[in-house]
C-alpha cells in the first residue's frame, strides 16, 4: 500500500544523486500489462522524482512486439518517437510514425502501435500519471 510506495520512492530517492534528474540505466524496467515484447523505465513519476500530475515512460519495442488495443479511462497520453517506424491506429484511423513524430491519445481512445521493420523508442507522457489512472480494454 501507501507505506511500500512510500519506501520505494525512499530507496529510489537514495540511489541518485539529485531528486531532480534522473539516469534511466538505474532505473528498475518492466513490461506492462499488453504490451508484448516491451521494455520501459518510469523516468519521471512519483516515485523517481515526487512528480504528482505527470509520468514520462521511456520505452523499447522489439520487432514483432506490439501495444495491443486499449484505452486509458482518465489519463491522456502523447507518444513522441524518438527511433524506428510504427504503425499507430487511434480509434479506428491509422497512420505511420517516424522518428521525431508524435501521436496523442485522449482519455478512452482506443489505440495500439507496431513497429515496423525493427525495433523502436518511444518517450510516452501520461497525465494525470497512470498510476492514478486505469487501464481498460474495449472489446
Amino acid at each position: 500500500g501507501r507505506d511500500c510506495a512510500l519506501s520505494t520512492a525512499g530507496r529510489m530517492r537514495r540511489m541518485k544523486k539529485t531528486d531532480y534528474m534522473v539516469r534511466p540505466g538505474e532505473l528498475p524496467t518492466y513490461s506492462p500489462e499488453a504490451h508484448a515484447g516491451t521494455v520501459n523505465r518510469r523516468l519521471i513519476s512519483k516515485e523517481t522524482v515526487g512528480a504528482r500530475n505527470i509520468e514520462v515512460v521511456s520505452g523499447e519495442v522489439g520487432l514483432g512486439g506490439m501495444a495491443e488495443a486499449h484505452y486509458h479511462d482518465v489519463a491522456e497520453q502523447a507518444m513522441y518517437l524518438l527511433e524506428g517506424k510504427c504503425q499507430v491506429e487511434v480509434e479506428g484511423e491509422s497512420f505511420e510514425m517516424g522518428p521525431g513524430d508524435m501521436a496523442f491519445f485522449p482519455p478512452g481512445a482506443r489505440h495500439k502501435a507496431v513497429p515496423v521493420g525493427g525495433p523502436i523508442k518511444v518517450l510516452v507522457i501520461y497525465s494525470p500519471p497512470l498510476a492514478d489512472a486505469t487501464i481498460a480494454f474495449r472489446t
